[in-house]
């Protein structure tokens, strides 16, 4: 059963579809974030350390189709204006994605697309914030483009590192490489998550001294 996944896994990464997969699955994830497209990315990186596919093209490939996505996400959020935030249930994790995205905007601009795109659910909230709130179409493709590229590069070294790893066993690789890519992720949120208690306790004490003297 496993040499017969390993053997289509091989078929499907020698084939020149697999660009074309990569370019649409991360497209696609930049609207519509049940695409797994970074499993994708980090399985193309570890065959791309056995010469097929060529590692520079799935890079290539994969942050074009995440600019494109980005794009998609931004200009529905423009054209539909808050009426996509609005229709946010409150308590729901996207809820909660979106309040962040839209106080992350405001706080540090563009910058924050670009630490959205390694948490999953926050590269959509942002560029749908960013549509909506008509941030500058200049600065969000700029943006958009360090994001995309970073995110492109990362996966696919991840995953061609995880190729390296173990070039006798690529499938060991993969969960090498998507082990790898979680770690990341897990070390994001927990920075983001800190990041936001401190902001939230910095909020607070003010508000406990004028408490105090009244």
């Amino acid at each position: 059963m496993t040499d017969a996944i390993l053997h289509f896994t091989e078929e499907l990464m020698s084939s020149w579809w697999i660009y074309l997969a990569l370019w649409g699955f991360a497209a696609l994830d930049g609207f519509f974030p049940a695409v797994p497209s970074e499993t994708l990315v980090v399985t193309a990186g570890v065959f791309a350390a056995t010469g097929e596919p060529a590692l520079w093209g799935v890079i290539v490939v994969a942050a074009a189709g995440a600019f494109v996505g980005d794009h998609v996400s931004y200009a529905l959020g423009r054209g539909a204006g808050g009426r996509l935030l609005d229709r946010l249930q409150p308590g729901t994790k996207r809820y909660a994605m979106s309040l962040w995205a839209q106080r992350a905007l405001a706080e540090r601009g563009g910058l924050v697309l670009v630490v959205a795109r390694y948490i999953p659910g926050g590269r959509t909230a942002v560029t749908l914030t960013m549509g909506s709130v008509r941030y500058p179409l200049r600065k969000f493709s700029f943006f958009a483009g360090l994001a995309a590229i970073s995110w492109g590069v990362y996966c696919a070294l991840v995953g061609y590192l995880g190729g390296k790893a173990f070039e006798d066993n690529p499938l060991k690789g993969v969960a090498l490489g998507i082990g790898l890519a979680l770690v990341v992720t897990l070390i994001v949120e927990l920075v983001r998550h800190r990041l936001r208690k401190r902001q939230s306790q910095a909020q607070v004490e003010p508000e406990l001294v004028e408490a105090g003297e009244r």
